[in-house]
């Protein structure tokens, strides 16, 4: 007699998210050095127990590292994690707030022009992959939370609209980076309120339509808007001097 596992029977965006979930939490696993260079991951059933999820939803997540090249598959002995490469950018770890302050200086230069090249260069496919970081976004506003691995998405996708992979492979480099001062960008907006959480979401839905719409000039300057807003909610408008 086979046993159901719940989330096979929950709603398609459900699956999306719990398949999202893993993926980060992988992913997160793999980048911090977790699992080595070509250690095998835990068998399927063992993941699909440990994360709570089915195996379905599981290999959804497991699909998405192959794609990004950090696992491989051996046929009949499982998944493994590729040798790390060295970024060949080679960005040094975030250790201040004010290396959280260089980064979002860095990402109004790069994301605003990716935001703009987007807007010129979208497709359907790649419009479709805003829409779902954006849906995860909404949900997650509707529960008063904030999700910094959709919030990421959403960026990320902008930058694979641009279609000129060094933005994308920019932003991939600058994955953990981002994710420090979007975790406490984060929090902040919980302590704000629903209001601040509504206003985020709104900010990233008027990036979308200018993409949408094929606005270039519109889509640079709602991006370079939303992370403005961002850096100002974070720091209160008390940046540092970095003046050398």
């Amino acid at each position: 007699m086979s046993m159901t596992n719940p989330a096979d029977n929950a709603p398609a965006s459900r699956r999306t998210s719990l398949s999202d979930k893993v993926y980060e939490a992988l992913r997160g696993r793999i980048m911090r050095g977790d699992y080595g260079a070509n250690e095998k991951l835990p068998a399927e059933k063992d993941l699909s127990v440990k994360f709570g999820v089915s195996r379905p939803v599981l290999r959804v997540a497991l699909e998405r590292l192959r794609e990004e090249r950090l696992i491989y598959s051996r046929q009949g002995a499982g998944n493994f994690v590729r040798i790390k490469r060295e970024s060949a950018l080679g960005y040094t770890p975030v250790e201040t707030i004010a290396d959280i302050q260089r980064c979002y200086e860095f990402r109004l230069t790069v994301e605003t022009d990716a935001a703009a090249l987007a807007a010129r260069r979208r497709n359907d496919a790649a419009l479709g992959q805003m829409e779902r970081a954006l849906n995860l976004l909404s949900d997650a506003t509707g529960q008063q939370l904030h999700r910094e691995d959709a919030d990421f998405a959403f960026h990320q996708a902008v930058a694979q609209a641009a279609n000129n992979q060094y933005y994308e492979e920019t932003l991939k480099a600058l994955r953990e980076h981002i994710y420090v001062g979007m975790k406490l960008h984060g929090e902040s907006l919980m302590s704000d309120g629903a209001a601040a959480l509504e206003e985020v979401l709104a900010e990233h839905r008027a990036i979308y339509t200018a993409i949408r719409d094929r606005d270039p000039d519109k889509a640079r300057a709602m991006m370079r808007g939303h992370i403005e807003h961002s850096r100002e909610r974070l720091f209160g408008g008390g940046l540092f001097d970095l003046s050398l």
